[in-house]
């Protein structure tokens, strides 16, 4: 027999986490290590991470006639963003930290 489970998450303040993955991503400086010589078939890439605090609601439907669980969370997200030679930053990783 199949059963039923989905898990969803809503961020409190979205537009918050988006400012601040933004501003990792087109951070007005650049240290250079793109332009590094590599062997042949490497590319050097440039990374920028920041490591921020996240609140949402996770919520836990059964399949069942009850209501959701919804639980409040807090947790630390690591967001990381790389960078090509000729790349503008891009977002490649995010993680809870919990």
């Amino acid at each position: 027999m199949k059963q039923y489970l989905r898990i969803s998450a809503t961020f409190d303040q979205p537009e918050l986490v988006q400012n601040l993955v933004e501003q990792l991503a087109y951070r007005r400086y650049e240290l250079g290590f793109s332009n590094e010589k590599m062997p042949r078939g490497f590319k050097a890439l440039e990374t920028s991470s920041t490591e921020t605090y996240v609140s949402g609601t996770m919520a836990i439907d059964f399949g069942t006639n009850e209501a959701p669980v919804n639980m409040p969370f807090i947790t630390c997200f690591l967001f990381t963003c790389i960078k090509g030679k000729t790349d503008p930053y891009q977002l490649i990783w995010s993680s809870s930290l919990s």
